[in-house]
């Protein structure tokens, strides 16, 4: 049995956090049409919360990558695991999001069915976070694939991909200034660094980290809390100052993208400073508990997070009503999560 490496719990459960309380600060800056920022304060506190968490994601995966990256064993044996983990709990709650609101009344029966029939293609826009399972199972597709290749290149193959993938994170700002760059045009999509872009990325930056990155704790911390205080700051005085100029959420969420350097940036000087605090930590079994339930307080974190917000919104300032939200709303989500993982069968559920 593989020892169970500790700092990668404290990661999950900061990152499941750090989900729900960017989440939570979407009732302060969109609304039904788009863009619904109420004050120039709102904005204020979303640029300074929202930003701060927009690694989030990026630690997820690399959480992944640490964990299964080269895949060892079959082909088929990892696919079933994922299978029974990953795909089919993420099935069960996409229906339930596309059919639950009906029995309250948010939802006419031609729109549930609507939206079942969504499913077989995308996420409906009730369950939007759920783009992250397509996402995460693509990248799953791709590791019997990439593991290979990492077994077999050494340090420098690895560091050059991940120079050129680091490059092409800069496209998304490129192509607000320019439009298309590269090669692309309507009928191809695909430009020069695209083979070198997107999560894969962040696969790539977590093997390179396992296996190469030997530091003491104290450098971990230091380099650590330096790349996430420039890349935050990168991404919250991009979104400020886009307030007033962005028309569409698209062009406001600029710096919040996942593989832009400012991202690329916090996300692993977060990756370091949570190594740094808790790799030499004992197993906790509060956090332990937490960790192995956070795939389904994921899921269903977007139900309960509604209907906390009517209760608390009005009631307090913009950041503690954000930060009660979400706080909440993760502590009632792993309670749910918990008496789930009960159940018979209760792994289908929250996998």
């Amino acid at each position: 049995m593989n020892k169970r490496i500790v700092f990668l719990d404290y990661m999950r459960v900061i990152a499941c956090l750090m989900v729900i309380m960017v989440h939570s600060c979407e009732f302060f800056f969109i609304d039904g049409s788009g863009i619904g920022i109420r004050s120039i304060e709102d904005g204020w506190w979303v640029s300074v919360i929202d930003s701060a968490f927009r690694c989030s994601v990026p630690l997820f995966v690399m959480i992944s990558a640490y964990l299964l990256v080269p895949v060892s064993g079959s082909v088929e044996q990892f696919f079933k695991k994922r299978l029974v983990r990953v795909v089919i709990p993420f099935v069960v709650w996409s229906v339930l999001y596309a059919t639950l609101p009906y029995l309250w009344g948010d939802m006419s029966g031609d729109e549930v069915l609507e939206s079942v029939l969504h499913l077989t293609y995308n996420f409906n826009d009730s369950s939007g976070h759920m783009w992250f399972v397509y996402m995460l199972v693509g990248l799953y597709l791709f590791m019997p694939i990439i593991s290979p290749w990492l077994e077999k290149t050494g340090r420098r193959g690895i560091w050059y991909f991940l120079m050129v993938w680091f490059l092409s994170t800069f496209f998304p700002y490129i192509r607000d200034f320019v439009g298309s760059v590269y090669g692309e045009c309507y009928w191809n999509e695909y430009n020069m660094l695209w083979y070198f872009s997107g999560f894969l990325g962040y696969i790539i930056l977590a093997y390179y980290i396992r296996n190469f990155i030997v530091w003491s704790n104290r450098r971990k911390l230091i380099v650590g809390f330096m790349f996430y205080l420039i890349g935050y700051s990168i991404t919250a005085i991009i979104w400020y100052n886009r307030i007033v100029s962005a028309e569409t959420l698209q062009q406001l969420e600029l710096s919040w993208r996942f593989c832009t350097p400012n991202v690329v940036l916090e996300s692993l000087g977060a990756f370091f400073v949570i190594d740094g605090l808790f790799n030499q930590s004992s197993p906790n079994r509060i956090i332990s508990s937490i960790s192995n339930l956070s795939y389904g307080i994921y899921l269903m974190h977007i139900f309960i997070l509604s209907v906390v917000y009517k209760i608390l919104e009005n009631s307090l300032s913009t950041p503690c009503t954000i930060a009660l939200v979400g706080i909440v709303t993760f502590v009632i989500c792993y309670v749910a999560t918990a008496l789930l993982s009960i159940l018979p069968k209760g792994k289908y559920l929250i996998g």
